[in-house]
């Protein structure tokens, strides 16, 4: 539960914050490359721990990670521009790939089934404090002290963690020698992080041949990481885990549902404060109203699958998921606070269900060792999911402003301060803020597409798989 306090501390800390920390920074163009550094880093990284989890225990190879993960924060308060702070926030991102994976694993290793499906709650209630807490502490650090401490505000929560995990988690593992898949863990570094990165480039007119380059060299990489996994001993992606209906279904809805949390944890704060003029604490609301009924969503979604099913719990979330994005469709600068806390309360909902459902019913469908593989996977396509959805998704909002206003320049960082704001002559404002307003409209118009998405994965798990219903118990 404190490793997870510590992920989601950042996740809400850290998104509330950007808009102020790029407006300061300058270079509003590379916004998004400051969430997708970070979980490019994230996706790449989370099989290879995952993988060394199962090989050698949860506890050494979670230090290892966070050791960095902590190195990394240090490191993002003290940049002094953007593409510092972007490649510190890869750095992060690097070590975050063992935090939460590893963290859920370990939950999944000492409960059942249906113990799970309880215990969700008690670990949402983490994310939901982290909730309240990381969007009124953003916003007030970067209002009335400085941004560095958002990143800082980890170390000594990273310290009691390490505390608390050496006392008491016991691991009683047969040392035995292994054969580290090293080629494999290269090239699904190649192959993901070529593929991403080509993504991240589109609506950049001018890197057509690097898009191409970075596309052709990931697809490479991954079919040659196809073969590799046929021949290794002991594979860093078991392909065996890919025939299971269950982790498969999982591992899509972690991606479809990454891109939605993106478009939310990142988009929305831009819209709150560059279309409507609200400050960071208003957009840190907004996001709030997301974390926390996620939360007890969760509790709900744990209880109603033990008497019910997973598919009925998933779907419930699906449907809200899309409830959700179609309120965020409609959204006008004019639009009070409380109708964007309702679209975010929405998905917050449906994420609430959907990632209960999916994380119990994937770790319920494998032994242990290969538990940290499976949930590893589904966190993985979840990151690459984020990290696709803050590629187009930024793109799509750059070029949007670009082709309203080519001239804007760094205009749009001003307008995400209120006090430059101000500064702003009333036909300038406006433009910018319509601007803004109809890039980010698209992005939900995907979101919900995406959402419906979704709901269709739900509903294509298994009828009556609960976690007191296995599948060997399926007729």
């Amino acid at each position: 539960m404190m490793a997870i306090f510590m992920a989601a501390i950042d996740i809400s800390i850290v998104a509330t914050a950007m808009p102020t920390i790029v407006a300061e920074l300058g270079g509003f163009h590379l916004f998004s490359w400051t969430f997708a550094a970070y979980l490019l880093a994230q996706a790449v990284t989370i099989p290879i721990y995952g993988r060394l989890a199962d090989l050698y225990g949860r506890k050494r190879v979670f230090f290892a990670g966070a050791s960095l993960f902590l190195l990394g924060s240090t490191l993002c308060g003290l940049a002094w521009g953007m593409v510092p702070l972007i490649l510190f926030r890869a750095l992060q991102g690097a070590g975050a790939g063992a935090v939460q994976p590893i963290a859920t694993t370990i939950v999944g290793d000492i409960y059942g089934p249906a113990e799970r499906a309880r215990i969700q709650g008690y670990i949402s209630g983490v994310w939901g404090v982290a909730a309240i807490i990381g969007p009124i502490l953003g916003a007030f650090l970067v209002q009335h002290v400085s941004w560095s401490l958002v990143f800082w505000i980890n170390l000594p929560i990273g310290a009691a963690t390490f505390v608390m995990f050496s006392r008491f988690l016991h691991e009683h593992q047969q040392a035995r020698r292994h054969r580290i898949d090293y080629l494999g863990s290269v090239l699904i570094v190649l192959g993901a992080g070529g593929i991403m990165l080509a993504l991240m480039q589109i609506g950049n007119s001018g890197e057509l041949v690097t898009i191409a380059g970075l596309g052709v060299g990931g697809a490479v990489a991954l079919t040659a990481l196809a073969a590799q996994e046929r021949a290794a001993p002991e594979p860093l992606l078991p392909l065996n885990l890919w025939r299971n209906r269950v982790v498969v279904i999982g591992c899509l809805a972690g991606f479809a549902n990454g891109a939605l949390m993106m478009s939310l944890s990142a988009f929305l704060p831009t819209y709150v404060q560059g279309a409507m003029g609200r400050s960071p604490a208003a957009a840190g609301i907004a996001l709030a109203a997301s974390s926390v009924s996620w939360t007890f969503a969760s509790i709900a979604s744990g209880r109603l699958m033990i008497r019910t099913s997973y598919r009925l719990a998933a779907g419930i979330g699906g449907v809200c998921l899309v409830a959700g994005s179609l309120v965020l469709m409609t959204l006008d600068p004019s639009d009070s606070l409380l109708w964007v806390g309702t679209g975010a309360l929405l998905n917050g909902v449906g994420m609430g269900f959907c990632n209960t459902a999916f994380i119990v019913s994937t770790q319920a469908s494998v032994g242990w060792n290969e538990r940290g593989m499976a949930t590893s996977s589904m966190m993985f396509m979840r990151m690459v999911g984020s990290a696709v959805g803050a590629a187009v998704f930024g793109a799509i909002v750059n070029f949007g402003i670009h082709r309203q206003l080519p001239e804007a320049g760094d205009a749009v960082n001003r307008l995400m301060q209120p006090a430059a704001r101000q500064m702003l002559d009333a036909g300038e404002l406006a433009r910018l803020t319509e601007a803004i307003a109809s890039s980010v409209h698209v992005v939900y118009v995907i979101a919900g597409l995406v959402a419906v998405l979704s709901l269709g994965l739900a509903l294509a798990l298994p009828a009556k798989l609960s976690p007191t219903r296995s599948l060997t118990q399926q007729p």
